[in-house]
């Protein structure tokens, strides 16, 4: 499985935690594989692409990015390397593209599904990009955005001995601590989640919800000023306002912005 020359990969990936992970399991597949980068949104997949054009051979690209689908970049910059796109969800569409050349991995990763995804980029290292990859993604791009994912609308909380319905739009930040998560309305009720912050990042409508951190997840209506931090951050002021300060940091400011501008 070890290539001739080591292999640089570009990931993708909006959840640190999660690219970690593909990380390691491709350098444990194949030690001489290294990661070129890894970018958190749309924005800066694209700033980057148009900086270092050749600086990896294969890029794997997570689907949904906080601030929009992956398949955004393609109409924004060019991309000439082969992608292995990621996602969490099983879309159908995918499906019929897998056979033209552009594969595609399941979350969470299997170790042998991502060996196959390479081993079929090595065989076929050589051709370059497959013809009119480019219009397929962005073919596979209107197909997606024209289908409406079912995002989450409420959840059913526990209050006393009760269970309450409790709706999204209600809901003005998620905060997790010590491995719970609580949801604070904009009456200023919280209320304990069970569902961590990944789970709630994949099921919550990103026009309305943004992941700031590993601590919080924000709706838009909640923010009511962003200040300037220290080494490039933003602070985030929420009504109501949050239990601990909501940090943006330098490298999630880009997406924040188009989040907030979208």
């Amino acid at each position: 499985m070890h290539s001739t020359a080591p292999l640089q990969v570009l990931i993708i990936e909006d959840e640190p935690v999660t690219a970690r992970n593909l990380q390691h399991i491709l350098q444990e597949i194949d030690p001489a594989i290294t990661v070129a980068a890894i970018l958190p949104g749309v924005a800066e997949s694209v700033n980057w692409l148009q900086q270092h054009p050749a600086a990896c051979q294969l890029i794997f690209m997570d689907i949904r990015l906080t601030d929009g689908l992956s398949f955004e970049i393609f109409g924004q910059t060019r991309v000439e390397q082969p992608v292995i796109f990621v996602t969490a969800y099983n879309d159908y569409a995918l499906q019929a593209f897998k056979a033209n050349g552009i594969d595609y991995v399941l979350k969470p990763y299997d170790a042998e599904e991502i060996s196959q995804a390479l081993q079929k980029f090595r065989r076929f290292a050589g051709n370059g990009p497959a013809a009119g990859a480019r219009e397929q993604v962005l073919q596979l791009m209107k197909m997606l955005q024209q289908e409406q994912p079912a995002y989450k609308q409420s959840f059913l909380v526990h209050f006393r001995e009760k269970l309450l319905p409790l709706e999204a739009a209600q809901i003005a930040w998620f905060y997790t601590a010590n491995e719970v998560v609580q949801a604070c309305t904009f009456e200023h009720r919280q209320y304990t989640i069970d569902f961590t912050l990944e789970q709630l990042q994949q099921q919550l409508d990103p026009q309305l919800f943004f992941r700031a951190n590993r601590q919080f997840i924000i709706q838009r209506r909640a923010v009511q000023e962003v200040n300037f931090f220290f080494n490039g951050r933003l602070l985030v002021r929420t009504l109501p306002e949050a239990t601990e300060k909501i940090l943006i940091s330098k490298a999630r400011v880009p997406a924040f912005k188009a989040w907030m501008n979208n």
